[in-house]
């Protein structure tokens, strides 16, 4: 493990497993956590580049945790969050999240040198007052893990939520993060990579049947060195869409989505070998 100190912790963890802690790991290294009655842990997806299908990342997703089930289940985080009492306990559920998967990616050694992508639910926006990302920047900073290779993923927002969302995305990048945004559509992308350097823009791939409009989207974004990701990919078709566009505007584009990868708690992705995967699944996406 290249991180020692997310090392010691994780020894720490392991040799100190008690029913009173939120926290812990079992045989493997996998950290585990509780949230009221349920056990957490991590599921992470790949994004590839259109250019050729590289992994260029990866998103964490909670996911429940069962030892006789081969460990990550299809529970989603924020169905968690949505049954939460309190704006507090989804703080603190977030926060959990966000420390499991740094555990779980960081100690594999796939990890070294890719991104981590962490959704942020919309409950936070407004729950945390000041300072977003200090709190997570301190823990990464003593596992001494690599602040700069997390990008949080933001929610969409209303119109009228717009400022909010723009507050939350300074207050990260203030604190060393980079930052994704979840967008409605091909305006609000264009709006907000004029508007606010963030990362990348994120885009369901219900939203680029305009393939002419995706180009200028990608040009817009290759000139602002923001990444265009087109997540919940499922259909071939759809894919050599976007790939084609990609190539031949030279602009390149990443995809998410269950044509290509399932969350899986390791990091080990095979290569994808599209013309073998006629008939994908049709669930979703955490």
């Amino acid at each position: 493990m290249a991180f020692q100190a997310l090392k010691k912790y994780i020894t720490h963890l392991y040799t100190t497993k008690s029913v009173n802690t939120n926290i812990w790991v079992d045989d493997t290294g996998q950290a585990q956590g509780r949230y009221f009655n349920s056990t957490l842990t991590s599921a992470f997806q790949t994004l590839r580049s259109t250019l050729d299908l590289q992994i260029v990342g990866y998103q964490g997703l909670a996911r429940s945790y069962a030892p006789n089930q081969q460990g990550a289940m299809g529970l989603s985080l924020w169905r968690l969050l949505d049954h939460s009492a309190s704006d507090d306990e989804s703080v603190e559920l977030d926060r959990l999240c966000r420390l499991l998967h740094a555990i779980n990616f960081y100690r594999q050694p796939q990890a070294l040198g890719q991104d981590l992508y962490l959704n942020v639910h919309s409950r936070l926006l407004a729950a945390v007052q000041h300072n977003h990302g200090a709190a997570f920047r301190r823990i990464l900073d003593t596992l001494e893990l690599p602040h700069q290779h997390i990008v949080l993923e933001l929610p969409q927002s209303s119109p009228n939520q717009r400022w909010m969302t723009r507050h939350v995305s300074d207050n990260y990048q203030q604190n060393g993060f980079r930052i994704a945004v979840n967008v409605s559509g091909m305006d609000q992308a264009i709006e907000l990579i004029r508007h606010q350097h963030v990362a990348a823009v994120k885009l369901d791939v219900s939203m680029v049947a305009d393939l002419d409009a995706l180009a200028r989207l990608g040009a817009l974004a290759h000139a602002s060195r923001t990444s265009v990701i087109i997540k919940k990919v499922e259909d071939l078709q759809d894919y050599q869409g976007i790939e084609k566009t990609a190539r031949d505007h030279q602009h390149e584009i990443y995809v998410q989505g269950f044509l290509f990868d399932q969350p899986d708690a390791s990091l080990f992705s095979p290569p994808v070998k599209l013309a073998a995967r006629n008939n994908p699944g049709k669930c979703r996406c955490g």
